[in-house]
């Protein structure tokens, strides 16, 4: 019950934040958007978007602090295989024009189709890589 009740308290500040981005300054809290922006040497970067991810890495860090237990986990996968996929989810960012966050979260949240539809391929193109690296490749990847 502490796992739905945490979950569900997660999803409220997630959406609540959405909303007040959108709310108050206009802006889709499209986290990889929000970080090419920073990251792009051309451009003027607003400063609602370094206070974004400072949040981020805060809240990060006060749940370290105080609830430790939340980062326990295991990767059973090799160096290289967690590196390749994190390239290939940044690939995958940029031509979905988007991310989870923006697209799941913000865009189905609004109704978009393009980002409804955008969504369902994450998900699917998710659950087909995970099925082919553990049933085809035997988890070996």
């Amino acid at each position: 019950m502490e796992t739905i009740i945490q979950s569900l308290v997660g999803g409220v500040f997630i959406g609540l934040s959405a909303a007040a981005l959108l709310f108050f300054q206009g802006k889709i809290a499209g986290i990889s958007s929000i970080l090419g922006a920073v990251l792009s040497p051309a451009g003027r970067v607003g400063e609602w978007r370094w206070l974004f991810l400072v949040g981020l890495v805060a809240g990060g860090f006060l749940t370290f602090v105080f609830r430790p237990g939340a980062f326990t986990f295991e990767i059973n996968r090799s160096v290289t295989a967690v590196i390749v996929a994190g390239l290939l989810v940044g690939f995958g960012a940029r031509l979905g024009q988007g991310c989870t966050s923006g697209h799941g979260v913000c865009g189905v949240g609004r109704l978009s189709l393009r980002s409804i539809v955008a969504t369902v391929i994450f998900i699917a193109t998710g659950a087909v890589t995970v099925f082919i690296i553990n049933h085809l490749f035997g988890g070996v990847l």
